[in-house]
């Protein structure tokens, strides 16, 4: 389950405490102390395909954007 899915329930439930509670217990998404979910992209905040070689931190697409312009350069 996803954080964004993980919310949604809160409005169907919050009328029933008990089962709420439940919910939260064995719902709730773990805090992560390594992995990719832990770095976003800085620019837009994606998770997936991250750069973080040179403490750049972001995600593929951006970097491709950004590359020349921070002094990276094309050999092909």
């Amino acid at each position: 389950m996803t954080t964004s899915n993980y919310k949604k329930v809160f409005r169907q439930l919050r009328h029933k405490p008990v089962k709420l509670k439940k919910y939260l217990k064995h719902n709730a998404p773990d805090e992560r102390s390594c992995g990719l979910s832990l770095k976003p992209c800085r620019r837009c905040g994606r998770y997936g395909a991250h750069i973080d070689k040179y403490g750049i931190d972001v995600c593929r697409q951006c970097f491709r954007e950004i590359a020349t312009k921070i002094g990276f350069k094309k050999y092909s």
